[in-house]
């Protein structure tokens, strides 16, 4: 499959990967970026709850870094937990790493906390396995804007596709006039 083909999102491929959006760490990132990344990883959770599209949502050592922050755990769809972990890459946590396998899927959607330490790795760690990442660059933070793009660079080094909220949830549903695309356009206006 040529490049251009592996980057065309396919629901039964695709999951969301929300990594560490906790309220600790939330605490040090500038509140305009994090209020831009919140509402973003949310309209993308509430997108993949529609398109039954399974999301993971990890919490790095929640005992210190707290919680999800209510602006993304309110997306959370029923019965989901976040998983907790202390390794900085998703791939390198065995229960993280087991939700991903578990799910079949092979096409991952990564958004959350740092571009430059969780974020990276784990994108990093994906496309070593032989999986997709596409990065949501407005779904993801730094506490500063060097170590954001210094997260995104070696990420698109690494192989990753940089894509945006929209364009991920427009890629996912393929075509205009589906009862999905309805349900899913208010998110976008």
């Amino acid at each position: 499959m040529s490049d251009a083909g592996k980057m065309r999102l396919r629901i039964e491929s695709a999951g969301l990967l929300v990594i560490d959006v906790q309220d600790r760490l939330a605490a040090a990132m500038q509140p305009e970026g994090l209020d831009w990344i919140c509402k973003n990883i949310g309209i993308l959770m509430d997108a993949m709850a529609v398109l039954k599209v399974p999301v993971i949502i990890t919490e790095q050592y929640p005992k210190g870094l707290g919680p999800t922050v209510p602006e993304v755990s309110k997306h959370v769809m029923k019965g989901q937990a976040p998983i907790s972990k202390v390794e900085f890459s998703c791939c390198e946590s065995a229960d993280v790493t087991k939700a991903i396998e578990s799910s079949g899927r092979t096409q991952w959607i990564v958004t959350g906390m740092e571009s430059h330490v969780c974020v990276y790795q784990t994108a990093r760690d994906l496309i070593a396995k032989g999986m997709s990442a596409f990065v949501v660059y407005d779904g993801i933070i730094s506490r500063t804007g060097t170590n954001y793009e210094v997260g995104v660079r070696l990420m698109e080094r690494a192989g990753a596709y940089i894509t945006s909220t929209e364009t991920m949830l427009f890629d996912l549903l393929h075509k205009a006039g589906t009862p999905e695309f309805r349900e899913l356009q208010p998110l976008v206006k």
